[in-house]
């Protein structure tokens, strides 16, 4: 059974918070290698929201933070996109984004959706209506490129 999640920071409890960022330094710090400052200090931002799947347990399987304009792009953004290895190959990264990008159009209707993907998941948001906006470059050691919502 999965759980869908969606809560400001303010309304995380600390067993969620902690099964959140744990989640989110075995993907984007330990498995891939990526030796950087997790917390970034925007997690705690008012506006802005996280969205997760979980599974029975509190396990979580998939988690998206939803920027508000102005926080990191003068756009909405959509960042710390991660489906945990034992969830992977099910689709729920495309269920995952159809969630966060719904919610982001409902927070802030206005304001346009622009995300820094990894460049090999460039066919997988082209996928889900992102157009590609940047040159490659590197953050974090990581090539990356700049992509905007266009549905």
């Amino acid at each position: 059974m999965m759980i869908w999640q969606f809560k400001p920071f303010n309304d995380l409890t600390l067993d969620e918070l902690y099964r959140i960022l744990k989640t989110r330094v075995d993907v984007f710090v330990t498995e891939q290698a990526c030796a950087y400052s997790e917390l970034d200090n925007k997690d705690k931002n008012p506006q802005l929201r996280h969205l997760w799947c979980e599974d029975e347990t509190g396990q979580v399987l998939a988690y998206v933070r939803l920027l508000p304009p102005g926080l990191s792009y003068p756009q909405a953004s959509i960042g710390r996109v991660l489906v945990a290895t034992p969830a992977r190959g099910k689709g729920l990264a495309r269920e995952l984004m159809a969630k966060a990008i719904a919610h982001t159009q409902a927070l802030w209707p206005d304001a346009g959706i622009q995300i820094g993907a990894q460049s090999y998941l460039h066919g997988f948001y082209s996928g889900l209506g992102f157009t590609r906006v940047s040159e490659e470059y590197l953050e974090d050691g990581i090539p990356h490129i700049d992509m905007i919502y266009v549905k």
